[in-house]
């Protein structure tokens, strides 16, 4: 045991007299391959960030601007729960031309039918047909597994002028603060002349 821990003591003592270059360049190298991954990190979520974005509209539909070559547009959650379950939903032909405003489709629930009106002008590329099927996924994932259709955008300066996440939930809030919505809510097609928001997915007062 003696022997061993003399061992020990010379093992370290040559240690202590060995320069402080190699450990020095080894925590250096080691900060720098650190500080690397640290810096790619925040590049890839900063991109992540950037590339995606939904813009929301007065009438209550949603754009992600990540690709404008083919950008979801649907209805948003607080436009799905305002609906109700959905029952059938209505989608535009493949190659449509449209212009912003303009109706593509319509959503029907157990409440009302409303028209969908596209946030910016273009041409669908493509459309949700598992909509068809299965409406409802409107209500269980209105913004992601929910979109209605895809459209190449045309202008991207259109979707300059639509809501962020932030400013489209202070502009519900507004709506529901509103003395027109005393009394309880009601969502309803355009027809309906007791509307009083000029969009497509119309508030009401309830009957």
């Amino acid at each position: 045991m003696s022997s061993a821990v003399a061992q020990s003591g010379l093992f370290v003592a040559k240690a202590l007299q060995r320069p402080a270059q190699s450990f020095a360049r080894c925590s250096r190298q080691q900060y720098l391959r650190l500080r690397a991954q640290q810096v790619q990190s925040k590049r890839a979520f900063g991109v992540r960030a950037s590339v995606w974005q939904k813009k929301y509209t007065e009438d209550h539909e949603w754009i992600d601007t990540s690709s404008p070559e083919s950008a979801s547009i649907g209805i948003s959650t607080y436009a799905a729960k305002a609906l109700g379950d959905v029952v059938y939903v209505e989608l535009p032909a493949v190659g449509l031309e449209v212009s912003k405003g303009e109706p593509i489709g319509a959503v029907e629930s157990v409440k009302s039918a409303s028209d969908i009106m596209t946030p910016v002008s273009g041409v669908v590329t493509e459309v949700n047909s598992l909509l068809e099927d299965k409406p409802g996924t409107i209500n269980s994932s209105p913004e992601a597994d929910g979109w209605i259709a895809k459209i190449q955008v045309s202008d991207q300066g259109e979707w300059e002028g639509l809501m962020d996440g932030e400013a489209y939930k202070t502009f519900t809030e507004e709506v529901e603060t509103s003395p027109l919505f005393a009394g309880g809510l009601s969502l309803i097609s355009l027809s309906n002349p007791k509307s009083f928001h000029a969009g497509s997915l119309a508030f009401c007062v309830a009957r």
